[in-house]
């Protein structure tokens, strides 16, 4: 790194850590998720990123980014599955749909889209709890993936014997899945040395990356992966011991898993991202968040803390009735992002405890002019940015958004948003 660009580097270090430490650095930092826009930015579909495993075209996509909008750090590949389409090809994943894949089933520039279903079928709880290893192999796994459809029929009382398990692996669809396995390993490593390149390349620019993991609330788990969204909440009702049991399971073992990442030196410092997908206003109630949600979350935030590391909390949906449980936290330690709340109200309860970042509208972006751009992004300012603990970000992701728009947002962050 040059030494004007570890100048650079030091200053955006020192500028997030600052306002997240409840200071007022030199100006507001800005940080939005880039998303899929340096794709669309760069002139680059969605679909031939996704589908170029050299990772040449994201790499260019993310230096013009960079070299464009200079915001204060980078998201380096990000969650757009730059280079992942030959891999997911031969996943299958019954789950997703992503720009570019066979039958061009979603738009060329749209972003991967989730597909919810339960994995936990309700007939199956004894089972899920007496032999998870046996659960996960036999019904999870091949429920969200095609590749390991296989795996079905692979436990069973022949598989006792040496004998037994060699019939059950020498059948033709588990010699094909082996094989594709072998071709998905040799295309991870092309990947991720793909990912270390752009990595190492925009830090070599001067762009700091805070990404040093990611966790969950053991209901966001129990929601996203087992049940589905509806059932879930059914469940607070219908299956409250075995929720119950669940989350308490998948809390010691996020803890644990906290405490390995934090074990490494190179994590001091760095951001553990947890997105909160059911705890918004209305979804349960106040009781039900605080038992099966909040204090599950503060112990997470807590033990983040602990480790040396920072909890960067992306909070979904509405969360104005939430804030007063978000105060609960250490001071000058988390990094709150919020998309649908009232922004005033988080800065009173949270300015004197915690960063809070997000509230400007995307919307604005992909459809508003860059004058109406600049009155909110000042008006945004104008609220948050006195006393410092205030980061801008956008409510989500940049996307289709106009390229006018996002220069007239930062221009207007780093003139106006100075201290």
């Amino acid at each position: 790194m040059t030494p004007e660009n570890q100048k650079k580097y030091d200053e955006k270090v020192a500028r997030v850590e600052a306002a997240i430490a409840l200071k007022e650095p030199d100006r507001v930092p800005i940080t939005p998720s880039a998303d899929i826009f340096p794709i669309l930015n760069a002139g680059f579909t969605v679909a031939e990123v996704i589908y170029d495993t050299s990772l040449q075209k994201m790499k260019q996509a993310v230096v013009k980014y960079l070299n464009d909008f200079d915001p204060d750090k980078t998201g380096g590949v990000g969650m757009v599955y730059a280079g992942e389409g030959p891999m997911m090809e031969l996943e299958r994943p019954k789950n997703m749909r992503w720009a570019g894949m066979p039958g061009n089933i979603i738009d060329e520039n749209s972003l991967q889209q989730h597909i919810e279903y339960p994995t936990l079928l309700d007939d199956e709880y004894d089972e899920f709890f007496s032999d998870r290893t046996g659960w996960t192999l036999r019904k999870q796994t091949p429920r969200n993936s095609g590749l390991l459809g296989p795996l079905t029929d692979l436990l069973g009382g022949s598989m006792m014997s040496a004998r037994g398990l060699a019939a059950k692996v020498s059948t033709p669809e588990f010699k094909a899945m082996l094989e594709d396995l072998w071709k998905l390993h040799e295309l991870n490593l092309t990947y991720q040395a793909g990912v270390k390149d752009i990595n190492d390349t925009v830090r070599e620019m001067g762009y700091p990356s805070f990404s040093g993991g990611m966790a969950a609330v053991p209901f966001d788990s129990y929601s996203d992966f087992l049940r589905g969204t509806i059932l879930s909440l059914q469940d607070l009702y219908d299956h409250e011991d075995e929720v119950e049991k669940y989350i308490e399971e998948a809390f010691e073992q996020t803890l644990h898993m906290i405490r390995m990442m934090g074990s490494n030196p190179a994590s001091k410092g760095k951001h553990v991202f947890m997105a909160l997908h059911k705890g918004m206003d209305g979804f349960m109630s106040d009781e039900h968040y605080r038992h099966f949600y909040w204090r599950h979350l503060q112990k997470i935030i807590e033990t983040i803390i602990d480790v040396g590391m920072v909890p960067y909390i992306y909070t979904e949906g509405k969360y104005n009735s939430r804030l007063d449980c978000l105060t609960e936290v250490p001071v000058g330690k988390v990094f709150y992002h919020f998309e649908t709340v009232d922004m005033a109200l988080a800065k009173s309860k949270l300015k004197d405890i915690a960063c809070i970042s997000g509230g400007f509208s995307t919307n604005l972006l992909q459809f508003g002019t860059p004058d109406q751009v600049k009155d909110e992004v000042k008006r945004l300012l104008d609220i948050c940015a006195p006393g410092g603990g205030f980061i801008f970000e956008t409510t989500s992701a940049l996307s289709h958004v106009k390229r006018e728009n996002v220069e007239a947002m930062f221009e207007t962050v780093k003139l106006y948003g100075k201290y």
